[in-house]
């Protein structure tokens, strides 16, 4: 497992919350997250957010430090 999903698993509530704050638009649906299925997330993030997969992920490493 990366550090990446370490960090999901183990801040995701919290990460959660931050990100709702930066983009009001993102609903639960959009957060929803299951252990396994990062690249689900990251798919809906980032079509939501029009990044990258790798801005998506830097700005959630981001949000987390």
């Amino acid at each position: 497992m990366s550090a990446f999903n370490d960090k999901l698993k183990g801040n995701w509530n919290q990460l959660k919350g931050k990100m709702k704050q930066e983009y009001a638009e993102l609903t639960d649906d959009d957060l929803e997250y299951t252990e396994g299925k990062e690249d689900e997330l990251l798919g809906r993030l980032q079509e939501k957010l029009g990044k990258t997969k790798e801005d998506v992920k830097s700005w959630i490493d981001g949000i987390g430090s």
